[in-house]
């Protein structure tokens, strides 16, 4: 399964296809008693896209038998074991997609030329994604961080590892290797291809960098002048062979940290666009500024969710059961809103006050 959307992916992702392309949403449950019905909703949900296929005229039999295994493949994939909120299945003739995701999603079937993604981006940006680059002297690790893991990656190098020649173990013992490991040339050069491939995964996949490491590995960072120089440093050695668990724990208080000033900064800008008359609030006023394009920073309580239909004029409250009901209308407006260029800032529930989940910050 897919957890990595980078803008090169989603790009790739929204690229017309060949109808039909087939989006398959279900919401999934990380523990019991939800994820017990999980494996039979997520049957019935593809069963109906299945049903959907045949029931389309314009679908030929060969297309139709094409998505069909591609829609099994798919299905084989997926690890309910690790799902986590959502989960999404693109399968178009010739390929297909499993991506689970960390948001819910709303359960449903789309047939259409080209994929459905808006559930995956807001997805992405609730989650704000981060690097970790973890140095030593002999060894750096990158990981892939999320809401509430990291994992190691594999991409552009990483892991790199410095081949020791020469080793005076004896000199170790005698006065202690660390105080003099970084001033060593050969780690210099080391640290410095390292901070290089860095700087190269950040201009493919932009996000929040942070360096662990000694004290002395972040000072020679700061020193050698690159994109580890202007990340977030957190003087903590022995991540680089860490387990995930180990990293995810030591960047805690500072992920934490960084999550109160950016509540507390987003209510300062809500306050002041109050004063200039360039606040939105409520699902329906910001849906609309956001479908002008004059919404420059999103504000949206994690977990705020809410059906509504459109009425002509305004959203209203609905029912997830009638036809014309709009489940993932705060995803629409996330997407809505990175597409004109604004900033989305996810904060804790209830931290809007009487914003009703969600508000904004007019460009005019």
């Amino acid at each position: 399964m897919e957890h990595a959307l980078t803008p090169a992916t989603l790009a790739e992702l929204r690229r017309p296809r060949p109808y039909p392309a087939v989006s398959v949403l279900t919401p999934t449950h990380r523990r019991e008693p939800g994820s017990g019905q999980d494996r039979v909703r997520l049957r019935n949900v593809v069963a109906e896209a299945k049903k959907q296929l045949e029931a389309d005229p314009s679908v030929t039999r060969e297309r139709r038998a094409d998505v069909g295994t591609h829609l099994d493949r798919a299905l084989a994939e997926v690890d309910l074991a690790h799902t986590e909120d959502g989960l999404v299945i693109f399968a178009a003739p010739g390929e297909h997609q499993v991506w689970s995701l960390a948001r819910p999603v709303p359960e449903r079937v789309v047939l259409s030329d080209t994929f459905l993604t808006r559930n995956l981006v807001s997805a992405r940006a609730a989650e704000r994604p981060f690097w970790v680059l973890s140095v030593s002297a002999d060894h750096v690790t990158l990981w892939n961080g999320g809401v509430d893991r990291v994992a190691e990656e594999h991409r552009r190098g990483f892991p790199m590892t410095r081949v020791r020649d020469n080793f005076d173990a004896e000199r170790r013992e005698r006065v202690g290797d660390e105080p003099s490991t970084f001033r060593d040339e050969d780690v210099r050069h080391f640290l410095r291809e390292a901070d290089t491939a860095a700087g190269r995964l950040l201009r493919e996949s932009p996000r929040p960098l942070y360096v662990t490491g000694e004290q002395a590995a972040l000072s020679l960072l700061d020193e050698l002048g690159g994109v580890a120089r202007g990340a977030t440093h957190l003087a903590h050695g022995g991540l680089t062979h860490a387990s995930p668990e180990a990293v995810w724990e030591a960047l805690v208080p500072v992920r934490d940290a960084e999550a109160r000033r950016g509540t507390a900064d987003v209510a300062r800008e809500l306050d002041a666009a109050r004063g200039r008359r360039t606040y939105a609030a409520g699902v329906d006023e910001v849906w609309r500024t956001a479908r002008e394009g004059r919404v420059r920073m999103l504000a949206v309580e994690e977990n705020f969710r809410v059906t509504v239909r459109d009425d002509g004029d305004h959203l209203v409250p609905a029912l997830g059961a009638d036809l014309d009901s709009r489940e993932d209308i705060v995803d629409e407006i996330v997407e809505q809103c990175l597409e004109t260029g604004a900033e989305v800032r996810f904060v804790p529930d209830g931290a809007l006050g009487d914003a009703d989940g969600i508000a904004g910050v007019l460009r005019y």
